[in-house]
């Protein structure tokens, strides 16, 4: 039995009949309806644009949103089952840390993705990057993509918020899915948002914590400001599965080998190498006058997903140099992104940083 559309990457599942129905959310059709799309005429909200007022009904007449200062914004809301297959959002580069997606799978009363808009698509700090990879990619100029699969039952909610001190214009965004039956062996997926400035007593960051039921972990992306001179990421990742207590089930050997390069991703130069790959990258290496050095990185555990059956937590170590060839802790800014699929229900996150403990401009 084939699995259903969206959840079989195999191209030999391409020529498969199924039994699913393709439904495509914009601004021109909000609600994803048959035969919905393109029925907006100049007038009808404010959305609507002058551009189309020669050529009227059914050309481009409400090609985007705007999203308005402390507002919460329905991008879809869905009936399933089904499954979420790409996501398509552009926006000007200043959304991208004020504004916060959240999803909401089966009636959840606490969201189940809980990240600012960029680091979603692994753009942090607030600034565009250019990502190609399999499950994100990130194209010019600033167009985000998703294809991790997300299915749903029951229910299906996405929201984004606007934190900003003004309102956000010109937000466009497609969301593709299919209305199909979702196997019982489906879990559900899952994104969270975490930052700290890691200290000389306890150089670590948390990457995830807290995570109870069944899953397997498939993403870290991390926006890391590093503070000190020098080479930054001597630390582990480490991976604590299903009552792990002191020491943990996996463990790395440096924070470059866990993102799949080596050697401090150093090039001819000897400076950070910027590189993306469809599971592994480091699409952000900013080095610009009077600001600190910045990084982003993901790593996609697609071919390689982390189980748990019962908790999970995940940190990563923040270690330089001493002179004399020894771990000098790190006061450092990380942020990350962690993604994970689990069983329902969830275990409520922790509160996320207003804009201003999101701020890294």
């Amino acid at each position: 039995m084939s699995l259903p559309e969206g959840l079989n990457f195999g191209l030999g599942s391409i020529p498969l009949l199924r039994d699913a129905e393709t439904r495509s959310i914009t601004a021109e059709n909000p609600d994803g309806a048959k035969g919905g799309g393109a029925r907006a005429n100049i007038g009808d909200d404010e959305f609507c644009s002058s551009c189309a007022r020669e050529l009227g009904r059914g050309w481009k007449v409400r090609p985007c949103i705007s999203v308005k200062k402390g507002d919460s914004v329905a991008l879809a809301d869905i009936k399933g089952p089904g499954v979420i297959q790409h996501i398509w959002i552009t926006v000007e580069e200043k959304a991208l840390r004020s504004c916060v997606l959240r999803m909401y799978w089966d009636g959840e009363k606490t969201p189940c993705v809980e990240v600012p808009l960029g680091d979603f698509f692994a753009c942090g700090h607030g600034l565009r990057a250019r990502v190609a990879s399999t499950p994100i990619a990130v194209n010019p100029t600033g167009a985000l993509n998703s294809y991790w699969p997300m299915p749903f039952r029951k229910h299906a909610r996405i929201t984004v918020t606007n934190e900003l001190h003004e309102d956000i214009g010109g937000f466009f965004y497609t969301i593709n899915y299919a209305l199909t039956d979702v196997p019982a062996e489906a879990a559900y997926f899952h994104a969270q948002w975490r930052r700290s400035l890691t200290t000389r007593e306890y150089p670590e960051h948390v990457i995830l914590d807290g995570v109870k039921g069944r899953g397997h972990y498939v993403g870290t992306y991390l926006a890391w400001t590093a503070l000190s001179n020098g080479w930054w990421g001597e630390g582990e990742a480490k991976f604590y599965i299903d009552g792990d207590k002191e020491f943990p089930t996996i463990c790395g050997t440096g924070t470059e080998d866990y993102f799949g390069g080596a050697w401090c991703f150093y090039g001819p130069d000897g400076k950070e190498q910027v590189f993306c790959t469809a599971f592994l990258g480091v699409p952000l290496a900013r080095y610009v006058e009077h600001e600190v050095p910045r990084y982003g990185m993901y790593r996609w555990h697609i071919m390689d997903p982390i189980h748990f059956k019962k908790d999970l937590k995940v940190t990563i170590q923040a270690l330089g140099w001493w002179p004399g060839g020894k771990y000098q802790p790190l006061t450092d800014d990380i942020a990350s992104t962690a993604v994970w699929y689990q069983s329902l229900p969830h275990a409520k996150f922790p509160a996320l940083p207003s804009i201003n403990g999101r701020f890294s401009r």
